[in-house]
């Protein structure tokens, strides 16, 4: 066989080993393994294991001629260094090379070719360690080249006779270095291209949820219930490659979007047996028949299926459905999407669990404040009240009724939500005080949209921050001035305005007023610092208040307040308006 035949003959083999190595690669997690030189040490013995496996193909694939093996070991074991590192290198080369050993054990180029094949590994593992791309098909190629003719060097110093090294030299040497260089060179491709596909699908899978997050959070926020797990499933259905998609609670099927909706319906028990198994075990499954997702309904069309429990405080409280047909199968990347949306659709609900804490503690620090009537307020309007007996008696009757009423409303601790008008009530008996105490100097202009009067508002929200503007705004400049109220409701909100044009306030007591910390009555009073803490706590800091102010021009308060959405917040509301 001269040299030209050989090389036809490994170049076909060649083919192989790649078609090979690309399944290989493919069928294992090499893009998870990732280019990392610390991975642990299961990860560092797998790509070991890859990269010897794939050397070992490189000495079947090769040929033998004069007691010698024309190989193709080379590429694989190169591209093992660059990928991983010296110690990757070094084991593939040792797999590699001492497999080369033990098959052909006193051969007379055994030796020199298996430690040829290890010294290329670590050598290639370490100027890895140099390289910003250590994928690169042009440092995979040279390494090939130089450490070829090393090899060759290598057989011709240590094989015995020389004479018969020499001829297998001469045969071997210049396909061996050329099909090696060129191998390495496409190794090294093929497992970028690997590695950039399993990353992509990654990120797809990735993006694929987030894109879910966004558009589940505020149905998901409000708890798990008939409406919100429709929502949820609809969304999800419309983003994912299944036939059908299913929520559950531990008893009823809560939602379920597309094929098999004539039959597995919303408020019924759960009809599935793979269903009850995931609530009752806890594991999630994938079911790949339709025997095994266990549906008593006959002809239903499920064929494939992912079960994944969701849970809420420890406990599971329900569960995730993907369904797939015989035109739409459910696969192992389903499958994983449906575990990453079970987690992000309980993380959603432990949410709501926190959210609904956070307003019963601002709901419970309304009440404690609301039973401590700042004494100062009480003393001074009952002053203004005897002031009027004698001089204007139905005036001072009108005044008694407006106090009576600012205190029962200030002393009932039972309600979360009142509607606005009952706050605007509130506002009205606190002005009246002020306005028969300090005559001209306070002004108020009042605009409120009819259509906002019955919406639901945390009670003391509105009316603390116009005393803020009396007493600490307006009532010091010695003419007074004027309040605007402005109230108006768009896109599910409430938008209210608080303007003055008092002292206005300093930088410094612009952060003081943001700073967050406990508030205590006892020194501070129901202000505008409790009124930003709660509007927070109860809403998010999305509708945090936006406060603006300059001194000697003065302040302007604008928030939002959104429509009342869970279960809870509008049991709470309708219990007090009716």
């Amino acid at each position: 066989m001269n040299p030209e035949a050989l090389i036809i003959t490994l170049a076909e083999r060649f083919g192989l080993i790649i078609a090979g190595s690309f399944l290989l690669l493919t069928i294992t997690p090499l893009h998870k393994i990732g280019f990392n030189r610390h991975s642990e040490r299961s990860s560092i013995a797998m790509q070991i294991l890859i990269f010897g496996t794939c050397g070992i193909l490189g000495t079947y694939g090769g040929n033998f001629v004069f007691q010698s093996v024309a190989n193709l070991r080379a590429m694989a074991v190169i591209t093992g260094g660059l990928f991983g590192g010296p110690l990757v290198g070094l084991g593939a080369g040792i797999i590699a090379g001492g497999h080369r050993i033990l098959i052909d054990f006193g051969g007379f180029s055994s030796v020199p070719c298996g430690l040829a094949t290890m010294l290329e590994g670590i050598a290639a593992g370490l100027i890895s360690l140099k390289l910003t791309n250590r994928m690169d098909w042009r440092a995979a190629a040279g390494l090939a080249f130089v450490g070829e003719i090393i090899h060759m060097i290598m057989v011709l110093y240590f094989s015995h006779p020389y004479e018969e090294a020499l001829k297998v030299v001469e045969l071997i040497a210049l396909p061996m270095i050329i099909l090696n260089t060129f191998g390495a060179a496409l190794f090294a491709q093929v497992i970028s291209i690997v590695f950039r596909y399993g990353t992509k699908q990654d990120s797809v899978k990735a993006q694929q949820i987030l894109d879910i997050a966004n558009l589940t959070v505020s149905h998901l926020r409000s708890g798990l219930t008939l409406d919100s797990a429709q929502e949820t499933a609809k969304i999800i259905h419309a983003h994912v490659s299944a036939a059908a998609v299913a929520i559950t609670d531990n008893v009823n099927v809560l939602a379920h979007v597309g094929a098999g909706s004539d039959h597995h319906l919303p408020g019924e028990k759960i009809r599935t047996e793979s269903t009850l198994h995931v609530l009752a075990e806890g594991d999630p499954i994938f079911l790949d028949s339709g025997k095994k997702i266990g549906c008593n309904h006959k002809g239903c069309p499920f064929t494939t299926a992912a079960v994944v429990p969701l849970h809420k405080n420890g406990q599971i409280v329900g569960t995730l459905k993907m369904y797939g047909t015989r035109n739409k199968q459910l696969d192992l990347l389903s499958f994983e999407i449906a575990k990453g949306l079970a987690n992000l659709c309980s993380t959603q609900l432990e949410l709501e669990e926190i959210q609904i804490k956070e307003q019963m503690l601002a709901h419970a620090e309304i009440r404690r404040l609301q039973a401590q009537i700042n004494p100062h307020f009480l003393f001074n309007s009952l002053n203004t009240v005897t002031s009027f007996c004698r001089t204007n008696p139905n005036r001072a009757r009108e005044l008694l009724l407006e106090l009576s009423k600012y205190m029962r409303k200030n002393l009932d601790s039972s309600r979360g939500y009142v509607p606005l008008h009952e706050e605007l009530a509130q506002l009205h008996s606190y002005l009246a005080i002020e306005q028969a105490r300090f005559g001209e100097r306070i002004k108020i202009n009042l605009n409120v949209a009819d259509e906002c009067k019955d919406w639901p508002i945390p009670p003391l929200i509105i009316q603390p921050l116009v005393e803020n503007s009396v007493k600490h705004g307006i009532l010091g400049r010695e003419e007074g001035g004027t309040i605007s109220v402005s109230i108006h409701c768009a896109n599910d909100e409430m938008h209210i305005s608080i303007k003055d044009d008092g002292v206005g306030m300093s930088n410094e007591q612009l952060a003081y007023i943001n700073k967050r910390k406990r508030i205590d009555s006892r020194e501070e009073g129901i202000g505008v610092r409790n009124c930003i803490q709660r509007m927070e706590q109860i809403y998010g800091p999305q509708y945090k208040m936006i406060i603006k102010s300059e001194e000697g021009k003065g302040t302007k308060i604008d928030f939002q307040v959104p429509k009342l959405k869970t279960a809870v917040q509008m049991q709470e509301f309708a219990g007090n308006a009716g």
